[in-house]
């Protein structure tokens, strides 16, 4: 209970702050500083200021009649239907304290965005911060063979595939050569090896699919006629391994030259590789005897030919003929590649031994190459190169050392087989030869590690 005393000394405490205010001793009652300002303030945290609780704070108190003002003497403690007094975000507070007040509020109350971050200047080292691209993880090389037809070349008879895959848009292509392909399924068992047949292409693509379906894609047996038209069934198990002593195929990995296979450029020996290629899978395969009462035999040529378009060592034809006019101003085919800021070679090998393994001669194989690189990218394909079979340029095989010296022409006409006939490229059965290809050849010799002797240079080798 009050005594007179502090009644008194209250009265004279209001009479000072409601009555007129002196000049000497008393400050004017509208100052700078607010104590019930600054105490509201104080009270909410310390984010708070003076100029928040008076602009943003308590929108009701300044405007009345603001839309969503709130008359605050009409409050009451026990009313469940007041209006929910939510924390305030400060658009000043640090981040991760905006984030944990816009938890603590209701979801009626959106929290404010968070400021946008500065770009660091290049090279800073801030730019270690930027979110980096996440690494794609590359799928598995699917083929499948899309046709498959018969084609009769210079050298007998092949099959050729076309196959699409999921990692460009290119028609990669594979030319078989296996004369079992014509035999019937019933006379299997009088075949030394098996057929080299396409798993994609004999696999049932849809449940609407007719016989005359697979059929037109080339899923048949035997050959087509017509009176002879039988689709092939989907390989249900693995194909039969070949009679012992049969070897293993005969293999190419190919790639594409539009200027040495159709326009017959010397600058390269890809046309003549083509069709020694073909030649020499398909050439019958001696046997040798299973006892001694038994004679040797031979059986039909087999393999392929793997084509794939990836023209000028992958670079493309632009940059492959820009390369030519480098070469011709001195540079080499690696520097020139170079140059035009591509890599000596940018050709895979991947979509290659997928298509192998479609046509079921990852199992073992014989590769028809001079490049190292190609029984390694096989090899770590998972497909057995069991052995290397070098392809000697023609023009360099049989050469005459002394004819060579003598003639210094390259010695082209040292070359000659007088039974060889038309081939399967515009060079068709005749050699390459020149001082361009000669150069090719060195480079590919002394700088890609190709695996030949340089006959031009010591004729002791």
């Amino acid at each position: 209970m009050h005594t007179h005393i502090d009644d008194a000394a209250d009265a004279a405490l209001l009479e000072i702050l409601t009555g007129p205010v002196p000049k000497a001793k008393f400050s004017r009652r509208d100052a700078a500083l607010d104590p019930l300002m600054i105490a509201a303030a104080a009270a909410s945290g310390p984010h708070i200021t003076r100029n928040h609780y008076h602009h943003d704070f308590f929108p009701g108190v300044m405007l009345p009649q603001h839309e969503g003002s709130w008359d605050w003497t009409k409050w009451s403690p026990n009313d469940p239907k007041q209006r929910r007094h939510l924390t305030y975000v400060s658009r000043q507070a640090p981040r991760r304290q905006r984030l944990q007040d816009a938890k603590e509020n209701d979801s009626s109350r959106d929290a404010l965005p968070s400021p946008k971050k500065r770009r660091p200047s290049l090279g800073s080292a801030a730019d270690t911060t930027r979110p980096t691209k996440p690494v794609e993880h590359v799928k598995p090389v699917e083929v499948k063979c899309m046709a498959r037809t018969r084609i009769p070349t210079p050298h007998g008879p092949a099959f050729l595939h076309l196959y699409h895959n999921n990692r460009d848009t290119k028609e990669h292509l594979a030319i078989v050569i296996d004369p079992a392909q014509y035999a019937d399924p019933s006379e299997a068992s009088r075949v030394s090896a098996p057929p080299i047949r396409s798993q994609s292409l004999d696999a049932v693509w849809g449940d609407n699919e007719t016989e005359m379906d697979r059929i037109t894609r080339g899923a048949y047996v035997g050959r087509l006629s017509p009176t002879s038209r039988r689709a092939s069934s989907p390989l249900t198990s693995p194909p039969p391994a070949a009679s012992d002593g049969v070897p293993s195929p005969l293999v190419r990995i190919h790639s594409e030259c539009f200027t040495g296979e159709t326009v017959g450029s010397m600058r390269c020996d890809c046309g003549e590789q083509l069709d020694e290629a073909l030649r020499l899978i398909s050439q019958p395969i001696p046997v040798p005897a299973l006892s001694a009462a038994a004679a040797p035999t031979t059986i039909p040529g087999r393999g392929a030919v793997i084509y794939l378009r990836q023209e000028g060592r992958g670079i493309g034809l632009l940059s492959k003929i820009r390369a030519y006019n480098l070469q011709d101003l001195g540079h080499d085919t690696v520097t020139a590649n170079l140059m035009l800021g591509h890599g000596a070679d940018e050709r895979g090998y991947e979509l290659a031994g997928a298509i192998l393994r479609d046509l079921g001669l990852g199992g073992g194989l014989r590769l028809l190459t001079n490049n190292p690189d190609k029984v390694d990218a096989l090899q770590r394909e998972g497909l057995a190169v069991v052995e290397r079979v070098p392809m000697v340029p023609r023009s360099w095989q049989g050469r005459n050392p002394a004819l060579i010296l003598a003639n210094g022409n390259g010695g082209a006409e040292a070359w000659q087989d007088k039974d060889r006939g038309a081939g399967a490229t515009l060079i068709g059965g005749g050699a390459v030869h020149g001082a361009d290809l000669d150069k090719y050849l060195r480079t590919k010799v002394l700088r890609m590690g190709h695996i030949l002797p340089l006959w031009m240079e010591d004729p002791e080798q």
